[in-house]
């Protein structure tokens, strides 16, 4: 089983993953919604795509822009399409 947590919370956990370039991308189905909203941030990976990003909220303590995923990812990354990865500020734990 692998977790997200932040501030706490277990806001994503799965046992079906994908790793990519060391970060582990979680199913779109494994995520607790209720802790996310739409950052409206967008940036360019030269060969997954287009990412687009989340901020996520618990209990009052956000983390902008926090979460990304490719809901239109190249060929080569269609393995992660709408899968959701971490930066630091969340723990992963595997």
């Amino acid at each position: 089983m692998v977790r997200a947590i932040f501030s706490g919370e277990v806001i994503a956990e799965t046992d079906d993953h994908e790793i990519v370039e060391g970060n582990v991308y979680f199913p779109p189905d494994s995520v607790n919604r209720d802790y996310f909203s739409d950052s409206g941030l967008h940036t360019t990976c030269a060969w997954k795509g287009v990412a687009s990003y989340y901020s996520v909220n618990v209990d009052g303590r956000e983390a902008r822009d926090v979460a990304w995923y490719y809901p239109e990812p190249s060929d080569a990354a269609s393995n992660i399409k709408d899968h959701v990865a971490f930066y630091p500020q969340v723990t992963v734990q595997r």
